[in-house]
Parts: structure tokens; sequence; C-alpha cells
């Protein structure tokens, strides 16, 4: 189990810089797409999209959908 909680740990910078750049690559094709976009608005659908997903993956997870993945 230590040997896990290190390595996600050593690769957190990048996962978490992963997410940040999702986000930011779908605000972009937000304002491309829709150049009078309210940012603010966009922004919080994106993130509720992105834990939408998250939820969806940890409801995986408890389900055992990763035990052998």
């Amino acid at each position: 189990m230590e040997a896990i909680i290190k390595d996600i740990q050593s690769r957190k910078n990048e996962i978490q810089s992963s997410i940040t750049a999702v986000f930011k690559t779908h605000m972009k094709i937000t304002d491309w797409d829709v150049p009078e976009a309210d940012d603010k608005q966009a922004a919080q659908l994106i993130v509720d999209l992105m834990q939408e997903q998250l939820d969806q993956i940890k409801a995986d997870i408890e389900s055992g959908n990763y035990n052998n993945y």
C-alpha cells in the first residue's frame, strides 16, 4: 500500500496539471465556438461535467471495475 501512495504522490503535480489542461482546453473551445459566452457560466458547466465523470469513475471503483485493471 505504501508503494502505491508514494507512486501516486510522485505524480500528483502531473495528474493535477492534466486535469487543469483539460479544463482550460474546453474553456478555449467554448470561447472559439461561442465568442459571447459568459466565461464564468462556461467554467461552471465544464467543472460540473468533469465532476459528473469523476463521480462515475468513483462508482465504477466501488463496483470493482478497476480491481484488475
